[in-house]
């Protein structure tokens, strides 16, 4: 079976096996993975000032690093 096909006898895909594409995917992973725990820490640590606590900063890192291993899953898990 040509490396382009798909599965189920459809319509050859023109994006697949290409080399820069999945290096492209690399990159969106990595950032997906960076920048969730960033943005989920920062809006902890906002909370935390605003409302004069200590502890969302820690369970934002940890809140947004699940909601970014499930983009990533939900995005790339399911392909082959």
């Amino acid at each position: 079976m040509d490396q382009r096909e798909e599965p189920s006898g459809g319509p050859p895909n023109p994006d697949a096996g290409h080399a820069r594409l999945e290096e492209a995917h690399m990159w969106n992973v990595v950032s997906y993975l960076i920048s969730g725990p960033v943005m989920f820490a920062g809006i902890g640590w906002a909370l935390d000032r605003w409302l004069g606590t200590s502890f969302l900063v820690p369970f934002g890192i940890l809140a947004g690093m699940a909601v970014s291993l499930y983009l990533v899953w939900v995005r790339y898990g399911t392909q082959q």
